[in-house]
């Protein structure tokens, strides 16, 4: 990693998330700005694409970058910037899920789901089981095709980095992601479907 001196000596769009992360620990507002332009985007078209609606996206994706300025000084990071915000605007969408409970394009696939008369439907309901349920029906995906979805919805890398890494086409890539979830919603049902969607 750069020295902070290193750093200063170099042009922002210039330096690794790293870097940034560094200077924005020391109220580095140039540095904030670096990573709003770097990220602001494709944060918004996650949150747009869960949540379909253009202002509460924007508003998700404000919230959560006015959060990382005010608390700039003391974000305790362990994992990668990037991964670090999309899981903080993943949580930020779950909240409104839980406080709206289920959006409505998804209330008739739960209301008939409830109406299997499931003596599981609380525990499933839980996010501890429903994670434990996705990760083991992951674990029995094809290997190829795991190791695409994960780096995809584990690892946030964009089709193009993943058919890079892996060798592959973008084409290929989509297609793997695509079968992944056809899987993966068809033998968990709708209520761990959505917990899919929301969370990967």
């Amino acid at each position: 990693m750069c020295s902070v001196q290193d750093v200063l000596m170099m042009t922002y769009n210039q330096l690794s998330d790293n870097d940034l992360l560094l200077l924005l620990k020391q109220r580095d507002h140039q540095a904030y700005t670096e990573i709003y332009k770097r990220y602001w985007s494709v944060l918004y078209r996650y949150s747009r694409k869960i949540l379909q609606n253009e202002n509460e996206s924007k508003d998700v994706i404000q919230d959560v970058f006015v959060m990382i300025w005010s608390k700039s000084d003391q974000l305790d990071i362990h994992s990668s910037l990037s991964s670090f915000l999309y899981t903080t605007v993943r949580n930020s969408i779950l909240k409104i899920f839980t406080k709206t409970k289920v959006k409505e394009k998804y209330m008739s696939s739960l209301e008939k789901f409830m109406e299997e008369g499931t003596d599981t439907t609380d525990h499933l309901l839980r996010d501890r089981e429903l994670a434990s349920r996705i990760e083991k029906e992951i674990a029995r995906l094809p290997l190829k095709m795991r190791e695409v979805f994960e780096l995809s919805r584990k690892d946030f890398l964009s089709n193009k980095e993943i058919a890079g890494k892996m060798e592959i086409s973008d084409k290929t890539v989509k297609k793997q992601i695509n079968n992944a979830l056809k899987i993966l919603r068809l033998k968990l049902g709708p209520l761990a479907a959505l917990f899919l969607f929301i969370h990967f």
